[in-house]
């Protein structure tokens, strides 16, 4: 019969894994093994690889104003909020930012690397999120999405939430970069 095959695979960051594989097993690769998906909690030892998977979907953010290091540090700290990541092999995949008010949650945030969309990853952490509102008391939640982002518009829509045309949003900004 012989002895087991070994495979080493190296992730993105640096760290090594063996898989052990006999002659009947095939080798699953660590970055589409989507059964293997963790959700956890965001800390600030996070916030390199949350960057990093905002500007590799294209997510816009304000490093100087409320994403910097600091305005994150200072976010995770609040009660109010629920910040998560989506990790496959200890690779951040997904991430989820939302924060309630006591009577309606809202999701400000939510992104997926691209090669894990629609294999279910959003949904998954959106479901969390909802799930930890809901245990609060909270039974409304909301997400804003810009008019030209229809894919998540569509998203949104199929998860169940609804789109109200009659209501407008306004903000007022004490310092531009915020």
């Amino acid at each position: 019969m012989g002895l087991p095959r070994l495979h080493f695979v190296q992730s993105r960051n640096d760290r090594c894994f063996i898989i052990v594989m006999n002659k009947t097993m095939k080798m699953k690769s660590p970055e589409k093994d989507i059964e293997n998906v963790v959700i956890k909690k965001l800390t600030t030892d996070d916030y390199d690889s949350m960057i990093e998977l905002w500007d590799d979907v294209g997510l816009p953010y304000k490093p100087h104003g409320r994403d910097s290091r600091e305005s994150i540090k200072y976010q995770l700290q609040q009660p109010t909020s629920i910040y998560l990541a989506a990790y496959i092999w200890n690779k951040m995949i997904g991430v989820i930012c939302a924060t309630h008010d006591g009577r309606k949650g809202w999701i400000n945030r939510l992104a997926v690397l691209p090669n894990y969309q629609k294999r279910g990853i959003a949904k998954r952490l959106v479901s969390e999120v909802e799930n930890r509102f809901y245990k609060l008391g909270i039974r409304i939640y909301a997400c804003l999405i810009e008019n030209w982002n229809t894919v998540s518009m569509e998203f949104f829509e199929h998860l169940g939430y609804k789109t109200y045309k009659d209501i407008f949003y306004l903000t007022k900004r004490i310092e531009p970069e915020i």
